[in-house]
């Protein structure tokens, strides 16, 4: 600890004397650190000892300083690196996603490239297993899985629409291969939005049917959600080389399996700037905050370390999971005191 704190105090007599040599001649001294942290001294002196500067040697951290002498006539220009950009769909209605050079909600930092896009899931089972009267209401009128697709594409706010092919599991009701490619096509042809397609969560029936989704949608460069480490080279090969569409990538909420996933997939070919990351999701166990840390420290390794296995964008399904606890699905016949079902499951 005494060491910690006499390094601390040499370094801090480095930024003092250079501060006070410089202080009448200069308005405003601007540090930039290896990790791509501002620090400012304004006015009078002011320092920052935060430990990821003050650590080790002041050589090691700092490698920029730069004087403005009239700050409201200068502009400063950062070194940022930006994260890939990835563009779903074709034609006029496209969205991209990515490309961003700070964490979320920085744009005091840098402005954002591409503000977070929302889709909008449907199923293949319609409504079947839906819990929210309010999905249901929306749905209202819908005969077949093309009209829902024609109103999830309209809902206000809406990006993309998701469809979600959980009737393929062959735990639940096993649906063939034909079937869901035929739900595919009927939506492909229903509507122009960006599509993204997810398959049944079966590593061995997704690695059968995603390529065939690829196939039947060639041209429409959309996601297709996801392949796994277990899956990665049917679906990769297929969704990224053979038919050209965008690759899923899905891990389970660890940066180290999200890069290697994104590592493998580039080895069999598939361009760098055809994957999006699905890191996982949880509402319970993990949790959501455990999930958003996971996705700061990815971000934080693709900007600050240009680690280009980290910089593809991140897609992350939610739905899912929140309709999947006790605490959405619950009736309020069953648990009257949680309230209204649909206001639970929305917060």
């Amino acid at each position: 600890m005494k060491n910690q704190q006499s390094s601390d105090m040499a370094i801090c007599r480095i930024f003092f004397t250079l501060l006070w040599k410089l202080k009448e001649s200069c308005e405003i001294v601007v540090f930039l650190t290896k990790y791509d942290r501002l620090y400012l001294s304004t006015g009078r002196i002011m320092l920052y000892t935060t430990h990821d500067i003050v650590c080790k040697s002041a050589k090691r951290y700092i490698h920029t300083v730069i004087f403005l002498r009239r700050p409201k006539k200068c502009r400063l220009i950062r070194n940022i690196r930006n994260s890939m950009q990835v563009t779903i769909g074709s034609g006029d209605k496209t969205v991209t996603i990515g490309g961003d050079s700070t964490y979320p909600f920085y744009s005091f930092d840098a402005p954002s490239e591409n503000t977070p896009k929302i889709g909008v899931e449907i199923s293949d089972m319609g409504l079947e297993n839906v819990v929210s009267e309010g999905i249901k209401a929306y749905y209202d009128g819908a005969s077949t899985i093309g009209e829902m697709a024609k109103k999830a594409a309209a809902m206000e706010g809406a990006d993309f629409v998701a469809l979600i092919l959980e009737g393929g599991d062959p735990n639940g009701v096993n649906k063939s291969v034909d079937e869901l490619i035929a739900v595919v096509k009927d939506v492909a042809d229903s509507v122009d939005a960006p599509l993204v397609v997810e398959g049944c969560k079966n590593v061995e029936k997704d690695a059968e049917l995603l390529p065939k989704v690829a196939e039947a949608l060639q041209g429409r460069n959309v996601l297709i959600l996801s392949e796994k480490e277990e899956n990665y080279k049917a679906i990769g090969a297929a969704a990224g080389l053979a038919y050209d569409q965008i690759v899923g990538a899905e891990s389970a909420v660890d940066i180290n399996l999200a890069k290697q996933l994104n590592v493998v997939t580039t080895q069999l070919g598939v361009n760098a700037q055809k994957i999006v990351m699905n890191i996982g999701s949880a509402a319970a166990g993990y949790g959501y905050e455990y999930v958003v840390s996971t996705m700061d420290r990815i971000k934080g390794a693709a900007l600050s370390q240009n680690d280009n296995m980290l910089q593809m964008p991140i897609i992350t399904p939610v739905s899912a999971e929140t309709w999947g606890v006790k605490e959405a699905t619950a009736s309020e016949a069953d648990m009257p005191e949680w309230g209204s079902a649909d206001e639970r499951g929305i917060d």
